[in-house]
């Protein structure tokens, strides 16, 4: 009988062809720290965002499939650079010009704008735990700005002075001539502003450990590179982060895939051992751009949440993360749909099946029963015909059609109607442009409502399904689609739509036939043009 474990070591599935690649890492000998270091990184210059979801969802993916194939103990670290100078004032935050003076000093010293926590870091940071506790992740959270200033990081630091000209040499080759003549991997902190200096270093003492420069005064400072009295430029710290929390494995955008040897040589320099890397495309919009938080062209968390469940998003970050993704509204029902087809479908599969099943990813191997008895985009079409308002104006035809099926024993087809009709009325209403029917196709829907009409076989959506392609049929429609298209056009005003026998099963016979008469009637189309 193959174990767990067996059919997880030839698994297809991207999480544990990652798994397995990082535990070849310790095929010698254990970790000596005694634990696997999974690390993903957070800028809090603005609030998490579906990218930050992504990257940890997809960590701890690959974080559980590691723990069925090996023993070794495992933690997940949340990094945030919250040391980080403020570049420039966030729009979305209260009284902004109150801020202006605050602009380079780190995000943990300026003003929390909100009024709520010690700083604009802080308060950051408080938004991602958050973010990260609502979904149920499992991770240790670090500050940079506490990572620095208790001295975790001093050995580190002391070595990057000690080690000084090899990491310039490293990072000399990638600037422009003009960056090179006043770059140095250290950001001094000003003693007296607390601003985040980028000012040309003019020594560093690799035997004291300090760093002289002049501040934008003209004045001469030395200071140590120890105790949150400087910063590294974030490339060198990417690669000093490694090697000061020996991390075993960080995945990252593509973006970042040509800074990777970067990464590896200033690791490798401060005497750590490079991590495992995954390097994932980036999301796109509706133009087919890459997703930008500063232009605002994808969807938000908050945005995706408001129309769809989490474990939808999740699904949907499972999906080809090797391959860019259009993020958009209209993937929302089909992730929807996918995932809960996903959860029927488990049960049923062998070991190996279930491995590769994304349910499984995201559910760390206890994926729940599914209840929706009803597809996400069947209760868009029905909120379209019955103009539902809200979720209770579903339900009438939902228990009709499923008699067993109630709020409270159905609680995933609850949520998914009031998302439904959410999404109907923001995204589908204001895109429908019914049609009159052609000759062909107004003699084929009178033919059906008239076999409707005498249709004795109750709500068996195949059967339905079986009845309306044979009048798709015997009326010429060549090819069949063109029947259906015309069915979606004329009655939903769209050119897609559901299987059409499930459609009048859920909705029903009489409500069916209503609604092709009045379509035949011109009344649907009429109604467009007079709203």
């Amino acid at each position: 009988m193959t174990t767990l474990r067996d059919a997880a070591m030839t698994s297809k599935a991207w999480p544990f062809e990652e798994a397995r690649r990082l535990m070849k890492r310790y095929e010698a000998a254990p970790p000596a720290k005694g634990h696997v270091l999974f690390e993903t990184g957070y800028g809090p210059s603005g609030l998490p965002h579906i990218g930050t979801f992504g990257e940890v969802a997809r960590t701890t993916m690959i974080r559980r499939a590691f723990e069925v194939i090996s023993d070794i103990p495992t933690r997940l670290i949340c990094f945030s650079d919250d040391l980080d100078g403020m570049r420039k004032v966030p729009d979305n935050v209260p009284d902004p010009v109150a801020l202006r003076e605050h602009l380079q000093r780190p995000l943990t010293s300026v003003p929390d704008p909100f009024g709520k926590y010690e700083s604009f870091g802080h308060h950051n940071n408080a938004m991602l735990r958050r973010f990260l506790d609502t979904f149920g992740f499992e991770y240790e959270f670090i500050s940079a700005t506490e990572f620095y200033n208790t001295g975790q990081f001093d050995t580190v630091l002391r070595r990057a002075a000690e080690r000084y000209d090899d990491i310039m040499a490293v990072m000399l080759k990638s600037l422009r001539e003009e960056r090179q003549q006043t770059y140095s991997i250290f950001l001094p902190i000003h003693p007296e502003t607390g601003r985040v200096l980028y000012v040309p270093i003019k020594h560093v003492d690799a035997k004291d450990g300090t760093v002289t420069f002049d501040d934008e005064a003209g004045r001469e400072w030395t200071l140590p590179v120890t105790g949150g009295n400087v910063k590294l430029q974030w490339k060198p710290d990417f690669g000093a982060r490694w090697a000061a929390l020996d991390v075993d494995f960080e995945m990252y955008g593509k973006d970042h895939s040509t800074n990777t040897p970067i990464y590896d040589a200033i690791c490798a320099i401060l005497g750590g051992r490079k991590p495992e890397h995954f390097t994932y495309e980036l999301f796109l919009d509706d133009q087919g751009q890459k997703i930008s938080k500063s232009k605002g062209n994808g969807l938000t968390i908050d945005e995706w949440l408001t129309y769809a469940a989490t474990e939808s998003l999740s699904y949907f970050m499972f999906q080809k993360p090797k391959t860019a993704k259009r993020l958009w509204w209209d993937v929302i029902p089909k992730a929807v749909d996918e995932y809960h087809q996903q959860l029927r479908a488990y049960p049923g599969q062998g070991v190996d099946q279930q491995l590769a099943n994304p349910v499984w990813h995201i559910h760390a191997g206890k994926p729940p029963e599914s209840r929706m008895v009803v597809s996400f985009a069947m209760l868009l079409n029905l909120a379209s015909v019955a103009g539902a308002q809200d979720k209770a104006g579903l339900w009438g035809f939902i228990r009709r059609y499923a008699p067993e099926a109630s709020p409270e024993t159905h609680p995933d087809l609850d949520a998914a109607a009031e998302y439904a009709v959410r999404y109907f009325r923001d995204f589908v209403a204001p895109e429908r442009r019914f049609r009159l029917p052609d000759d062909q196709e107004r003699a084929a829907m009178a033919d059906l409502v008239q076999r409707l009409k005498g249709w004795e076989g109750g709500l068996d959506a195949e059967a339905l399904q079986t009845m309306v392609f044979a009048v798709g049929k015997e009326h010429g429609f060549e090819p069949l689609r063109n029947w259906f298209k015309g069915l979606y056009e004329v009655l939903l005003g769209a050119s897609e739509g559901p299987r059409f026998g499930g459609f009048i099963a859920l909705y029903g016979i009489d409500e069916t036939v209503a609604l092709i008469e009045r379509a035949l009637a011109g009344e649907l189309a009429e109604a467009q043009t007079t709203a």
